[in-house]
């Protein structure tokens, strides 16, 4: 999880997602952040997200994005 944590605080640097259960509904990540997320995602996790899975649910938090990347063949 740290790792996810690490990218986020690359990304958006000014929040503090370790106190946010929802990411989007906080405001700490529009839909150019995700897209950026996705992309930080694949990289670091040798991965290609499905398009189907690009759903801002998917990414309110940490546990979701582990899912996701879970889900899409990464481990973590």
């Amino acid at each position: 999880m740290e790792s996810i944590y690490d990218i986020l605080a690359e990304l958006r640097p000014e929040n503090d997602f370790h106190a946010s259960t929802d990411f989007i509904g906080d405001g700490m990540l529009d839909s150019f952040d995700i897209v950026e997320l996705v992309t930080a995602l694949e990289e670091k996790f040798d991965i290609l997200i499905d398009a189907l899975d690009i759903l801002p649910e998917n990414f309110a938090n940490t546990d979701a994005i582990a899912g996701v990347v879970r889900k899409n063949g990464g481990s973590l």
